[in-house]
C-alpha cells in the first residue's frame, strides 16, 4: 500500500531519533489517559512541534508527544496526544499513528480514548472494550487502498478481556459510535444512536481502526467512559469530566495496557 510522502520524512527522522525500524507495540492514548507514558522505561520523548512534518494537537487532555521505551520489555511507542476530523485535519491526517506503525512494522496497534456512555448500564470508570464501530456511513476513506477489507473486532475483543482478567482488570464490552464532532450530541441523537446499538459515543478511534484494517495491523480499542451521553443524566457535559475520570481508572488503565503490550 501506497503511503503518504510525508510519513516516509517522519520515519527517516525517528530513526535518527534513536527510535527502531521495528517496534513491539504502538499505543495510541486518548484525552486524559497520557499519564501512561509515565508507565515507559528508559524512555525517549519527542514534542511533536520537533518533528518535520507533524500535526499538533490542541486538544485539552493531549500533550502533544511522542514516547519511545519498553513496555515489560517490549518496544513501545506511544502518541500522548492524536489528531481529530474537528480540528481541521483530513482524515489521512488523523491516521497518522497507524501509518507509522505500519512503517514501523509494529506487531500490535492499541487505541485508546475517552468517550461517553450511552448504554444504560454502564457508569463513569467503566472500561469499555470495543467489540465493534458504528460509522454512520460517514467516508473515513484515509487511504489509497481500493482492496475489499472487513473490520472484525469481536475475536481480539475476546483476547483483551481475557488479558484484563488476568490483570485484575473489571472491563465491560461494546459498540463504538463515531462522530465528526465538535459539538456534543443532543439527547435525541444520543436516543437514536443507542436504537441503533451503540454502547459508547466519541469523535476518533473508528478511523484507525478502519485504516488498521486495512493495513492488516493486529489492533484493540479500548473506551475509558468518562461520562454520560446527553440526555442519559441531567448533568451539562463538561471535558473536565475526562480528567477527573481518567484520574480515578489511571492505575487500571496502565495494568491492562501493559498486560496488552506483552501478551495481545
Amino acid at each position: 500500500m501506497h503511503l503518504p510522502d510525508y510519513i516516509i520524512s517522519i520515519k527517516d527522522f525517528l530513526l535518527k531519533q534513536g527510535i527502531p525500524n521495528q517496534v513491539d507495540a504502538v499505543v495510541i492514548l486518548g484525552s486524559g489517559l497520557g499519564d501512561f507514558g509515565n508507565e515507559i522505561e528508559d524512555q525517549l520523548a519527542i514534542p511533536y512541534s520537533k518533528i518535520p512534518g507533524f500535526p499538533q494537537s490542541t486538544v485539552a487532555g493531549h500533550s502533544g508527544s511522542l514516547i519511545f521505551g519498553k513496555v515489560k520489555e517490549r518496544t513501545t511507542l506511544a502518541f500522548s496526544g492524536r489528531f481529530h476530523f474537528y480540528e481541521g485535519y483530513t482524515f489521512q491526517k488523523t491516521v497518522l499513528p497507524v501509518h507509522i506503525a505500519h512503517t514501523l512494522n509494529a506487531e500490535k496497534l492499541l487505541i485508546s480514548n475517552a468517550a461517553g456512555g450511552i448504554n444504560l448500564d454502564f457508569r463513569v470508570g467503566d472500561l469499555m472494550v470495543i467489540e465493534d464501530i458504528i460509522t454512520q456511513n460517514i467516508d473515513l476513506k484515509a487511504s489509497s487502498s481500493s482492496k475489499k477489507w472487513q473490520l472484525n473486532l469481536y475475536p481480539i475483543a475476546d483476547k483483551v478481556q481475557e488479558i484484563a482478567s488476568q490483570a485484575g482488570v473489571t472491563t465491560k464490552r461494546g459498540t463504538y459510535l463515531y462522530v465528526k464532532g465538535p459539538n456534543y450530541e443532543t439527547p435525541a441523537e444520543i436516543k437514536a444512536f443507542r436504537m441503533l446499538g451503540g454502547d459508547a459515543v466519541g469523535m476518533s478511534t473508528a478511523p484507525e481502526l478502519i485504516e488498521a484494517s486495512k493495513l492488516g495491523i493486529k489492533s484493540a480499542a479500548v473506551s475509558l467512559i468518562t461520562n454520560a451521553a446527553a440526555g442519559v443524566t441531567d448533568q451539562k457535559l463538561d471535558h473536565a469530566e475526562v480528567k477527573e475520570a481518567a484520574e480515578m481508572k489511571k492505575r487500571e488503565f496502565a495494568d491492562l495496557v501493559k498486560g496488552l503490550v506483552e501478551e495481545l
